[in-house]
């Protein structure tokens, strides 16, 4: 049930927009039905890698930096 300070709230606004309040209520269903959160977020991580693939070395470049900076260098002097 809508309340009803909520009813008028969609009134004034679909008289602002001069839209009936069905047309309000269809539109916030609609993108309620649609908007798939993890679904964008799947699609941007598709997007990137795609964009900008994964530098199939990283991790091994990084375990190699990782491993020399940790060594217990001599000073050569």
């Amino acid at each position: 049930m809508l309340s009803d300070d909520l009813i008028a709230q969609l009134d004034a606004r679909a008289a602002a927009a001069r839209r009936s309040r069905s047309d309000l209520i269809r539109e916030a269903i609609e993108r309620y039905l649609t908007d798939d959160p993890a679904a964008a977020i799947d699609a941007a991580i598709v997007d990137s890698y795609t964009r900008i693939p994964q530098d199939e070395d990283f991790g091994a470049a990084w375990a190699a930096r990782t491993s020399i900076e940790s060594e217990p260098w001599e000073d050569p002097r």
